[in-house]
């Protein structure tokens, strides 16, 4: 894949031909405590804990909110961060648990190996996992952090799992299509996307709602 192709992906050419950023810097969470933080990421990730921020007031929009702000090195560079701001209110549970499946964060490793090796560090250290799981495209394993985020730790099967572009517009073409029939129709959109999964598969079975 080619890192250095404009931020213009559809053409356009009265757009800023910015390049296209390099590499994650880093993804931001919360901690309730950071030294409890720090042990999970270097003691059974084996992360180095690389950077500290102290402020009491955030930067960029001005409040006044003592935080510590942390951040765990990958071996590419990038970093996991968390910052801790004890004066904060707690945040509220999700009203369906659905959202804290979906928002995760996932760390690559090289092979099915890896991948397996990691399963088992992480059960010497008594933390539950899920999995291996694999899903055509991906093979996993996801756990928690001491905070209850989701981390997934994966390797690719498929090369092309992150370079599909047209097959990408194609399914989001079809999920808006089904988005659109099911409120139209008053369906539901499992079922409409269970069809779609049938036509595409040739699968005949009915769909579990």
């Amino acid at each position: 894949m080619d890192t250095m192709r404009s931020a213009s992906p559809d053409g356009d050419a009265t757009q800023s031909q910015a390049v296209l950023p390099q590499m994650l810097s880093h993804a931001a969470f919360i901690s309730r405590d950071t030294a409890a933080t720090v042990e999970f990421f270097t003691k059974v990730l084996g992360m180095e804990f690389v950077a500290a921020v102290l402020n009491d007031q955030i930067p960029s929009t001005g409040e006044v909110v003592p935080y510590f702000h942390s951040f765990f090195r990958m071996a590419d560079g990038s970093t996991i961060a968390y910052f801790e701001a004890p004066d904060l209110p707690p945040i509220p549970d999700p009203p369906h648990p659905a959202y804290d499946t979906f928002r995760h964060f996932a760390m690559q490793v090289s092979t099915v190996g890896e991948v397996d090796a990691w399963h088992a560090r992480l059960v010497a250290h008594d933390v539950e996992v899920l999995g291996p799981v694999d899903h055509g495209i991906m093979y996993s394993i996801y756990f928690h952090d001491p905070d209850g985020n989701r981390l997934e730790i994966a390797t690719p099967t498929d090369d092309r799992w992150n370079d599909d572009a047209p097959e990408a517009r194609t399914a989001l073409a079809e999920w808006n299509e089904m988005k659109a029939k099911a409120k139209n129709t008053g369906t539901s959109l499992s079922s409409e996307l269970a069809a779609l999964s049938r036509r595409r598969h040739g699968d005949a079975t009915e769909p579990v709602l």
